[in-house]
């Protein structure tokens, strides 16, 4: 049986890219660059595996998960993200996802993801080290932004702070915390 990958991501360029590189790897691969794009291709054709973007233009990629997992029950959900977040990651699993990776990522890691045993998630063990307080803050926005559904109006005002403060902490890249360099 043939490897059959649909790749949601919304940057044409990096869809591509992961394209050539899954295809090189013994996949047939299918890309769309947003959500009902993404659910129409799936339904034609039928996935073994799917790679998702969580943040799609204006959507979030998690919202598509259940979909997916009801369409297709026993495809591999991996969801991608340049903003990966502990929060995020157990959002992904709880929503039927099998793994989740942050970008970048190279080819090694990603056919692992896609081959690995459901729910085998990428995300470094626990240590008993305390988070750093930059981390932490990271950790609690992306938390309370979830628990909003992606709404930074709502999240800027439960969190207790200006909008575009909280746009700003946003844009920056994730916070690392020294475990995350190992």
């Amino acid at each position: 049986m043939t490897n059959k990958l649909l790749i949601i991501e919304d940057d044409i360029a990096f869809a591509s890219l992961l394209n050539r590189r899954m295809s090189k790897q013994g996949f047939s691969c299918q890309q769309c660059h947003d959500a009902s794009q993404g659910l129409l291709v799936a339904r034609q054709f039928n996935p073994t595996h799917i790679l998702l973007d969580m943040k799609l233009e204006q959507e979030n990629g998690l919202k598509l998960i259940s979909p997916l997992r009801q369409l297709l029950p026993k495809a591999i959900i991996v969801l991608l993200t340049g903003y990966a977040s502990i929060a995020t990651a157990v959002e992904a699993i709880r929503l039927g996802a099998d793994n989740y990776l942050a970008k970048p990522v190279d080819t090694q890691t990603l056919l692992n993801a896609l081959t690995d045993a459901p729910h085998n998630i990428n995300v470094q063990p626990v240590i008993e080290e305390p988070l750093s307080p930059k981390r932490l803050e990271w950790e609690h926005i992306q938390q309370a932004l979830n628990a909003n559904d992606g709404n930074v109006s709502a999240t800027a005002r439960q969190l207790g702070m200006y909008r575009r403060t909280l746009q700003r902490k946003l844009l920056k890249k994730p916070v690392m915390d020294h475990r995350d360099q190992l």
